[in-house]
């Protein structure tokens, strides 16, 4: 198979290439990337962070059909939290050693822009050392029309206010097609690419995802690795600022408007995408594998599929957990350090960049209580 043969001499694939390996056998493929990803990661270890997802309000005017976590502004249990309470969050964080939130909400039309300049000073003030990572490409947008101001004066804004990044969430399947079709309102494939490339030349990290599930098939699959590595390598080439970290996730449909209207995605098609994306994203060294969506013990397959990171401890998740009742909403770094031990690797701490910060004993970790 010539193609493997490439890509384990570490050549890069193009799209008619990376479509045949959809047509592969999988355990080949994964072996291809499961190689790549001890070349390309510490051979040895699996990263995670020890994070906290905190979603300051539920209200969005966008109403994608597959999101069950939004709310409009009349519904009784809409809510924006207080930056107080935002503030607590971020507090219990740094008391289990954490030191980055991931923030997200819902395009709020009733919070303009001075309202998430004064949070990010109020939570810089108050926790110096945490590091922010907030407002999707989509709350961007949303944030840009509000305004009337480009989407590069918004994040130079939020940036002079105490950003230190953005999620690369939204992103979906970078199809026009397929993702309005499940939701209509949603950023565009170009906003969202726009979006994300304006930040990465301000220095502000963001993290590559995909999210399949939603119709695509292996063609869409491959289009949306393919304008992920094309970004990337301008983003390094003219910025030397690129993401450093990809997330791939399934879609979760059971409480959703979606919920049998769309086919979602099975283990073996994620674990299939994850190691053609490890193949693909010659570009990114970091591979989460996601817990949350999958389980811990897909995810401890996924380790031998090209991911060699089990993602965050998000402590507090409510996005994905909302569409689906099966969804852990967090993990505690024993129970992750756990996983990680059992499928054969050894543990370490990470920062956003994916550089390991720490490597505890798992002897100590785990006989914690």
């Amino acid at each position: 198979m010539k193609v493997l043969e490439k890509a384990l001499a570490g050549e890069r694939l193009e799209r008619e290439e990376l479509l045949e390996l959809y047509r592969l056998p999988l355990p080949e493929v994964a072996a291809v990337a499961h190689e790549l990803r001890l070349r390309r990661s510490e051979p040895r270890y699996v990263t995670y962070l020890i994070d906290r997802n905190i979603n300051y309000s539920n209200v969005c005017t966008v109403g994608c059909g597959y999101c069950a976590f939004y709310r409009t502004r009349r519904q009784p249990d809409a809510y924006t939290l207080s930056y107080e309470e935002i503030s607590r969050k971020v507090a219990e964080l740094e008391a289990v050693g954490g030191r980055r939130i991931l923030m997200q909400g819902g395009v709020n039309p009733d919070l303009p822009l001075e309202w998430y300049e004064d949070l990010l000073r109020y939570l810089k003030e108050r926790h110096p050392q945490v590091r922010i990572d907030a407002f999707s490409p989509e709350e961007i947008l949303g944030l840009e029309r509000l305004s009337g101001l480009p989407a590069r004066a918004v994040l130079e804004r939020l940036k002079d206010a105490g950003l230190d990044g953005m999620p690369g969430a939204g992103a979906e399947i970078l199809v026009d097609r397929i993702r309005h079709a499940a939701a209509p309102a949603r950023i565009s494939t170009a906003d969202w690419l726009r979006i994300v490339a304006e930040a990465l030349s301000l220095g502000l990290y963001s993290l590559a995802s995909m999210v399949i599930g939603m119709g695509e098939g292996p063609a869409e699959r491959v289009e949306h690795l393919l304008l992920v590595r094309e970004l990337q390598d301008r983003a390094l080439a003219e910025y030397q600022n690129g993401f450093s970290g990809f997330a791939l996730w399934t879609m979760q449909l059971e409480n959703t408007r979606l919920a049998g209207r769309l086919p979602g995605a099975s283990a073996y098609e994620y674990l299939q995408t994850l190691s053609i994306a490890r193949i693909a994203l010659d570009n990114i060294a970091g591979h989460q594998a996601s817990w949350p969506t999958m389980g811990f013990k897909i995810a401890q397959t996924a380790l031998y599929y090209g991911a060699n990171d089990f993602g965050s401890t998000m402590l507090e998740e409510n996005v994905v957990s909302a569409a689906s009742g099966n969804v852990r909403r967090s993990a505690t770094v024993r129970e992750i350090v756990r996983q990680i031990v059992e499928a054969g690797f050894l543990p370490a701490e990470r920062n956003v960049f994916y550089e390991i910060i720490h490597k505890p004993d798992p002897e100590s970790v785990l006989d914690t209580v």
